[in-house]
C-alpha cells in the first residue's frame, strides 16, 4: 500500500481572538504590523497588488487575489519551488473574531514545505496575538 499523497495538500489554522475583525484586519494588512508577526514586506491592501515578503532565508513573491475589508484576504505565495495560495478569513464571534488561515498548493513531493508550514503558521498566530495585544 502506498501512503504517498497524490493530491496537493493544505495547512489550515483557526483561532478565536478577543478582538473585533477590524483590529485583526489591520494586523493582516498594515506593512509595519505584518513585519512584526511575519516578515518585512511592501504590502498594500489593493486588488492585484504585487508584493514581496522578505526573510533572512529569501523572498516570497505574492499577488493579492481577493481582498474584502475585515472579511477575506487571499494572496499567491511563490517562493520559487513552492507555489501556493494563502487565504485569511475573519468571522465575527460573540467574543471577538475567529481567524482562519489556509495555505493550499503543497505538492506531494514537497513534504519539507508542508511540514514547515504546519510548524510555522501556529508560531505566526502566536506572534499576531502579541501584536494585537500591543495595538490600540
Amino acid at each position: 500500500m502506498n501512503d504517498t499523497p497524490t493530491e496537493a495538500r493544505s495547512v489550515t489554522i483557526e483561532r478565536d481572538f478577543p478582538h473585533p475583525p477590524n483590529k485583526i484586519w489591520r494586523a493582516l494588512t498594515q506593512p509595519h504590523l505584518i513585519e512584526e508577526w511575519l516578515m518585512k514586506n511592501d504590502f498594500e491592501p489593493v486588488p492585484d497588488h504585487r508584493f514581496q515578503l522578505r526573510g533572512d532565508w529569501g523572498n516570497v513573491d505574492c499577488t493579492i487575489r481577493t481582498i474584502e475589508q475585515d472579511r477575506t484576504l487571499s494572496y499567491s505565495w511563490d517562493s520559487g519551488d513552492l507555489e501556493s495560495v494563502v487565504t485569511w478569513t475573519l468571522t465575527p464571534t460573540d467574543g471577538g473574531t475567529r481567524l482562519r488561515m489556509e495555505q493550499t498548493g503543497f505538492k506531494p513531493d514537497q513534504p519539507r514545505y508542508y511540514q514547515g508550514a504546519r510548524m510555522g503558521w501556529p508560531r505566526h498566530f502566536d506572534a499576531i496575538e502579541q501584536v494585537l495585544a500591543r495595538m490600540d
